[in-house]
Parts: structure tokens; C-alpha cells; sequence
């Protein structure tokens, strides 16, 4: 069995509340077994069998929908993806000490192309660092997420729906997988 993480988009905001052990449920309801929720904000890790990321993606994406009545975008990661971003160290520690706030990362559905990234890079806020690496955006906010005024609506636009977490989250996951 392999060992995969769903990363949910909009769980626990505005009116969208839905509790671990709820999540962990639906995960079962749709033929997982292992589902573990991690932190409050959409992380699942769950054994997916012999399927390829793709296939499971679909599969959850209808599945929670049917389940909970909304779409929910889902990006998924294998553990050994989740390591290697959680170890990845896009930026220099002088451009880290330069700023106040965490790497985030910035999960994909697909890599972008060249001529994609090179326009993300022109529209970056000149306080905010980006690096791209796979289907990941490192993303190291000068003063924190706030403040930043990275237009994520814009990167959506571009690379079709995201969802962020910060890369201590990925550490952690990568504690939890190891």
C-alpha cells in the first residue's frame, strides 16, 4: 500500500466546519483505509492502494462532495513527496533572515510551464520571494501572509485552484510519515 496526503482546499472556513473525526469518516465512506486528519485544515493521510495520485484526486474530490454537498479541491502528494518538500531549502539563509514571515508552499495540480512561471515571477510582489520547483511554489512572504500582496486569486487563474501550507507543516507531516 502506499502512503499518500490529501491536501484539502477551504476546510474550517466561513461556514464549511468540519471536524476530524467527521473527515477521517468521510475518508472511510470513500474506500480508504488508515485515514489519519492532521492539524484542523484539510491534511489527511491515507492509504491509497495501488492507484496513481491522479486517479485519487478524482476519487476524493467527487467523493467529499457527495458527502459533504460542496466541492472540495484536493491536491495529493505521496509521503515521499511530502519528505522531500518538507527537507527542500529553496531559499538562501540570508533571504530567510531578510524576513519576518515562513516559507510557504504552494501545492499544485501540475507543474507550470516556462512561459507560466516566468509570468508569475514578473506579477510577484518585489518584497516576496517565489521558487519554483515541480509542482510546488515556495513562497517566503516578506512579513507574513497578511501583508504580503502576492494576488493568490491571480495564481489560481493561472495554475488553476491551489492551496498553501506552510513548510513547518509539511515537517511535521514528514515526523508523522517517517
Amino acid at each position: 500500500m502506499s502512503t499518500y496526503v490529501a491536501f484539502l482546499r477551504g476546510m474550517n472556513l466561513g461556514k464549511r466546519r468540519i471536524k476530524n473525526p467527521e473527515l477521517v469518516a468521510c475518508f472511510e465512506a470513500i474506500g480508504f483505509t488508515g485515514a489519519v486528519a492532521f492539524q484542523a485544515s484539510g491534511n489527511v493521510i491515507f492509504d491509497g492502494g495501488d492507484d496513481d495520485a491522479r486517479a485519487l484526486q478524482g476519487r476524493i474530490e467527487a467523493g467529499l462532495e457527495a458527502q459533504l454537498g460542496y466541492a472540495v479541491p484536493t491536491r495529493i502528494r505521496s509521503a515521499a513527496d511530502v519528505i522531500a518538500i518538507a527537507e527542500a531549502r529553496p531559499f538562501s539563509p540570508a533571504e530567510l533572515a531578510e524576513t519576518e514571515g515562513r516559507v510557504q508552499v504552494i501545492v499544485l495540480d501540475a507543474a507550470p510551464d516556462a512561459a507560466t512561471r516566468a509570468a508569475i515571477i514578473a506579477e510577484q510582489p518585489a518584497e516576496d520571494r517565489l521558487a519554483f520547483e515541480g509542482r510546488q511554489i515556495y513562497w517566503l512572504p516578506r512579513a507574513g501572509l497578511s501583508t504580503s500582496t502576492l494576488d493568490q486569486k491571480a495564481l489560481d487563474r493561472r495554475l488553476g485552484i491551489t492551496t498553501v501550507r506552510t513548510q513547518r507543516t509539511f515537517g511535521r507531516l514528514a515526523k508523522k510519515l517517517a
